[in-house]
């Protein structure tokens, strides 16, 4: 199995980083549109992002308007009113301020499917660490759970049609802020389910901003 192109690890992990470490502003369905070919994503059946394809539907909520992009769905509705999501993420998905929630959505081809994929990843409010990440696939009138990874910190990404989920390593005495590493998973959707194609991982540099991190130990 070929993994994913090493070159330039550093810089790839500081971008990472900064998706997971950013306060991210709370967005109760904050649409990042993502232009993806066709062809789909992976789902995972080992490994830490601990990810499983789930077979059971959820009702689609309405679409906010009719148009020719997809319809932006209801993602905290649609989050919650799926079975296949744990209770834990399901009672802590709540607004972070007024009615917005720490949610962010992207639409993507990932199955192949008439219909742009839902790839919905929730976070926390206080600094936006990534507790579940999602992807729903339209049939019919229903959104159907095809992916979830439910062991923060996670985030999924829709990459030139396939799902890449970024799940951030921590050592003993390791920051929220500043991670050992990262473990990047790419999906790909084939026979109907998603498959692990490739996997990176990227170990980031102990010197951040220009200062070495003070040792723990005296």
């Amino acid at each position: 199995m070929r993994g994913l192109d090493t070159a330039a690890p550093r810089a790839r992990g500081a971008v990472r980083k900064a998706v997971f470490t950013a306060v991210a502003g709370c967005t109760a369905v904050g649409l990042f549109v993502s232009a993806c070919g066709t062809g789909g994503t992976g789902a995972r059946d080992e490994g830490p992002a601990r990810s499983d394809s789930v077979a059971g539907s959820a009702p689609a909520p309405a679409a906010a308007s009719p148009s020719a992009t997809p319809d932006r769905v209801n993602a905290v509705r649609l989050v919650k009113s799926d079975p296949g999501v744990s209770p834990a993420v399901k009672r802590d998905l709540k607004p972070c301020v007024g009615d917005e929630y720490p949610v962010d959505v992207s639409y993507g081809n990932l199955t192949g499917g008439s219909v742009d994929d839902v790839v919905i990843n929730v976070m926390t409010c206080g600094d936006a660490v990534g507790v579940g990440s999602y992807v729903y696939r339209e049939e019919g009138d229903a959104y159907r759970n095809v992916f979830r990874a439910e062991e923060p910190p996670v985030y999924a990404e829709i990459d030139r049609g396939d799902l890449v989920v970024t799940q951030q390593v921590y050592e003993k005495d390791d920051s929220v802020t500043y991670p050992s590493g990262e473990e990047v998973v790419t999906y790909h959707w084939t026979v109907g389910r998603f498959a692990e194609r490739a996997r990176t991982h990227n170990d980031y540099s102990k010197v951040v901003g220009g200062e070495t991190q003070a040792p723990t130990d005296q």
